[in-house]
């Protein structure tokens, strides 16, 4: 097997596994509420949106850390296609 499946392969996966971070982190965060709450009867609103606020957090760093993945397999792929055409170009050999 040769290396061009296999390099798109994984920066499909990274790519796709950032997509569903996102989602992810999107619908949580559409039932965040920026309020305040002065009164104690509301503690109960008070500590699911502090849950809220707590899941999102913990998806941060691993979609932070796909960006990265993508990033870098994202340039993988294109040092390898301009190593290709300077070959196939014989400007290097």
């Amino acid at each position: 097997m040769t290396l061009v499946p296999i390099m798109w392969t994984i920066w499909g996966v990274i790519v796709a596994s950032m997509l569903l971070l996102h989602v992810y982190r999107g619908s949580l965060e559409k039932n965040e509420d920026d309020q305040i709450f002065l009164d104690d009867s509301f503690d109960h609103e008070r500590a699911a949106q502090m849950a809220i606020v707590a899941k999102v957090q913990k998806v941060e760093l691993p979609l932070r850390i796909a960006k990265w993945l993508a990033l870098a397999m994202t340039l993988v792929v294109i040092v390898y296609y301009i190593r290709d055409i300077m070959l196939q170009l014989n400007i290097i050999h």
